[in-house]
């Protein structure tokens, strides 16, 4: 045992090494470049936290964002993502801690191997992205909860499990389901353990009722900043309740929601039988970077395997409480976001530790029976795991960078095309410049210049508001002026697409007009076009 201990320790070592190699390269994950990395650049420019009108996404809650300040501020944009990283390590930390009190060393070790390696986890630890810090929050929460039960309701375990979800909150608006499911259990589960009656039943919910202001206590500070900002403490998310009346100026009406069922029917034709395969088809076909694969993959292991946790009925009470603890969460968690939320994986990673210790406790069950199948099925999880890995350093390349045969900014260039425009507008555009991004992805952490978002989250396009509400060029020339914006940057195709698709005639002669007498073209390259406005004086 003592052999195998140390190989699985090597695997460990070994999973670690690889995840910290592939994040040592220049940021060029989507939401780095649009929100986590970017936001806080444009707070160290600005000298401070400010309001950000045009940027939806500068409203939410920050916790681990702040944290990414202080390498940015030393001008590190690699720590951040070995900064999202610690976040996966602490929450193996928690498993390793759970599995060894539970089981042993051996299955406290392969819970955190099982961990480390799935796919999304491995993809968003080389990211800044804050999923693996809502991960990490949600576990101790969850963790705690079932050490309060076990501790005889001490109040201690409570308060933790209660501020652990309050950091939550601040790390991901997604952690309002965690709230929500976790607020409910205290009561729930307090209820099993009191007598049917009514005093009992009120300091049962009680509990719930302390817990959830505690939660919330952790959470004021963003909520407080909203409020002041929008009148909405968790803006942009149910705006249209809190400001019913209000419709921004900048962007127009928001843009028309539709259910998960009617999206994906209507945009990848998908039949009855393929969507309601869906719980199913998440765990086995996952694609990074496609949104009809969930944008994301999973372990088929994790859904197979904590079937076989509830194998054997022997085990002692508490253990078979707490199994049905973890899995009553992850079902739960996994419904409303599968309700409430356009189906990406990275979105249901709260589940993942819950099913990584359902899972360890099925590979032991299975080990009772066979020990031959339990290492079979091991070996499988892994060898799928570790494939993944392999995918990884072939698209990273993180030994090309870091042997110096290629240059920061043809890495960065390598994976984002707009990332030459942006060279030109920092090298060449003026200070007081203001660039109105079109059609880029958003992505605006490498523009040193003001920069403008033509589609922020939720909200229509600019220039679509814009023309809805021009009859000529000059008027369309007048909004965009008294807004003003000097340049453009925008992605040429979708831009002609968006022209030719999508715009009546008439709106197509007026800004076909506009650009041919206002505009001027500076840069091109990739498909990423540099324009400049040519404003007549006044």
């Amino acid at each position: 045992m003592k052999k195998f201990n140390a190989a699985l320790t090597a695997v460990l070592v070994f999973l670690i090494g690889a995840a910290i190699l592939l994040s040592l390269v220049p940021p060029v994950g989507r939401d780095d470049l649009i929100h986590h990395l970017a936001v806080p650049k444009l707070y160290l420019s600005h000298g401070g936290i400010y309001e950000i009108p045009n940027l939806d996404f500068s409203y939410y809650p920050m916790n681990l964002d702040l944290l990414y300040l202080i390498p940015l501020y030393f001008g590190n944009d690699i720590a951040p993502k070995l900064i999202h990283y610690s976040f996966a390590l602490l929450t193996a930390w928690l498993i390793f801690r759970y599995l060894r009190r539970r089981i042993n060393l051996t299955y406290a070790l392969i819970g955190v191997i099982l961990f480390l390696s799935v796919p999304i986890i491995i993809k968003l630890s080389i990211t800044a992205y804050v999923d693996l810090g809502l991960v990490f929050f949600s576990t101790a929460a969850l963790l705690l909860i079932l050490e309060w039960i076990d501790s005889g309701f001490r109040a201690k375990y409570l308060i933790l499990s209660a501020i652990s979800c309050g950091l939550a909150l601040g790390t991901k608006y997604n952690a309002l389901i965690i709230f929500f499911l976790l607020t409910l259990f205290v009561p729930f589960l307090c209820s099993g353990y009191i007598k049917d009656n009514l005093s009992d039943m009120i300091h049962s919910i009680k509990h719930g009722v302390i817990y959830a202001v505690i939660a919330l206590l952790i959470f004021s500070p963003w909520m407080i900043r909203n409020w002041a900002w929008t009148h909405n403490p968790i803006y942009p998310l149910y705006n249209s309740r809190f400001n019913p009346a209000t419709r921004s100026e900048t962007t127009g009406a928001p843009k028309k929601s539709y259910g998960l069922f009617t999206f994906r029917g209507v945009l990848y034709d998908e039949s009855a039988w393929e969507m309601a395969l869906l719980p199913i088809r998440v765990f086995f076909q996952g694609e990074d970077g496609n949104p009809k694969y969930f944008d994301g993959k999973l372990n088929p292991f994790l859904l197979l395997l904590p079937i076989a946790a509830f194998y054997r009925p022997e085990e002692e009470l508490r253990v078979r409480r707490e199994k049905k603890i973890l899995l009553t969460f992850s079902i739960l968690l996994f419904t409303f976001t599968f309700f409430t939320t356009v189906l990406r994986v990275r979105y249901l990673v709260p589940m993942i530790p819950p099913l990584v210790i359902l899972s360890v406790f099925g590979l032991k069950n299975i080990a009772q029976a066979n020990k031959w199948l339990m290492s079979f099925a091991l070996s499988v999880f892994l060898i799928l795991n570790g494939h993944y890995i392999v995918t990884q350093f072939n698209y990273v390349k993180p030994i090309e960078y870091l042997s110096g045969n290629i240059s920061r900014d043809d890495y960065i260039l390598r994976y984002r095309p707009e990332h030459a425009a942006m060279q030109y507008i920092n090298k060449n555009l003026p200070d007081t410049a203001v660039i109105l991004f079109a059609f880029t992805g958003n992505r605006g952490y490498y523009c040193d210049r003001k920069y403008l978002l033509d589609a922020p989250t939720n909200t229509t396009s600019m220039l679509t508001a814009i023309l809805n509400r021009a009859d000529s060029p000059e008027s369309l020339m007048a909004e965009l002026r008294q807004k003003g914006i000097t340049h453009f940057l925008i992605g040429a195709d979708l831009f002609t697409s968006w022209i030719n698709e999508q715009l009546s005639q008439k709106q197509q002669v007026i800004i076909r007009e506009f650009l041919q007498k206002y505009v001027s073209k500076l840069f091109f390259e990739k498909g990423y076009a540099v324009l400049k406005t040519e404003y007549p004086d006044v």
